[in-house]
């Protein structure tokens, strides 16, 4: 039952990575706070991977953060862009998007044809799943676009945020769903190339660690050039949720080692943006029309259902 808790302790940290990040970066007025929260990360990741390097012996070389840099990358910038998003929107919209990516790659690997092992029942239901997630990403455009000014700030009369009526809101975290998937693709072929060179996913790991390491400093330099104040107060969320997500992917490697129970536990861990929905409702304190929940519940359903086939 090891591959169970694994999962459970993947959908809680992912989700209290999503609540804690949204925590760090949701105050207007600091318009950096994504780049401070991209340097918590780095630090974060940094030191589990000096962990990973000096004390389980795992392997690492320039050739292999090299080879891995174009997958990092896309997963870096993809983050930073979601930590950018979180000002605009609620957590209970932005994570089922964000979340949304893995109908991308299913739609490239139905185009090509990497899942030609499916039966036809199977491909049937994957493009049901991907059916459903676009129908409700698109569902959320219309009624965030349509939803009336003065319901809107009826119904965030007591959040802790007020957000007002902007596509820009909704482009981000598509555009974080859009190069996540991205990065997930390109990350089986580049994996795949590991495997043929001997190379462990430890090491593929902790290059991705070491790299978000080195964009974390960089944001941090740029930060110290342009004398941006740091607050212990602000910053220990974003700390908490880098905490959150490097444990999280401990976990989620964990979990998925147990390749007898994978339909099981992909499915399960593919579920956190719905808990997410759920902290956003109970901290934050973020309230949605039942249509925001209706399209919401498409793409929960979507999103567990490719995870029933790992994608």
């Amino acid at each position: 039952m090891n591959w169970f808790w694994f999962s459970i302790l993947a959908l809680l940290c992912w989700s209290g990575s999503d609540l804690f990040s949204k925590i760090g970066c949701y105050r207007e007025k600091d318009k950096t706070a994504y780049l401070k929260m991209v340097v918590a990360v780095g630090v974060v990741m940094g030191l589990h991977a000096a962990f990973m390097i000096f004390f389980r012996d795992v392997a690492i070389s320039w050739e292999v953060i090299w080879t891995y840099l174009p997958v990092s990358l896309l997963y870096i910038v993809s983050m930073a862009l979601g930590y950018i998003g979180l000002r605009y929107i609620e957590l209970s919209i932005s994570s089922p998007i964000c979340n949304s990516s893995g109908a991308i790659v299913a739609v490239i690997c139905l185009l090509t044809g990497a899942l030609s092992e499916l039966t036809k029942t199977e491909r049937l239901s994957v493009i049901g799943a991907i059916a459903l997630i676009c129908l409700g990403v698109i569902g959320l455009g219309v009624v965030e676009a349509r939803e009336d000014e003065t319901l809107r700030r009826r119904r965030q009369e007591h959040a802790n945020r007020k957000y007002a009526k902007s596509w820009l809101a909704l482009c981000i975290p598509i555009a974080y769903c859009l190069l996540d998937a991205a990065g997930t693709y390109a990350d089986s072929i580049v994996l795949e190339r590991f495997e043929d060179m001997g190379i462990i996913e430890d090491s593929a790991n902790t290059a991705y660690e070491l790299t978000f390491l080195a964009a974390g400093m960089v944001s941090l330099i740029y930060l110290l050039i342009k004398r941006e104040k740091f607050y212990v107060k602000q910053e220990t969320p974003k700390y908490i949720g880098a905490c959150f997500e490097t444990v999280g992917q401990i976990f989620y490697i964990y979990a998925l080692a147990d390749e007898d129970h994978v339909a099981m536990s992909a499915p399960i861990i593919s579920a956190y943006c719905a808990v997410s929905v759920l902290w956003g409702r109970i901290f934050l304190r973020e309230k949605l029309s039942w249509k925001h929940y209706l399209m919401i519940a498409l793409v929960f359903v979507g999103i567990v259902v490719l995870g029933i086939f790992d994608i």
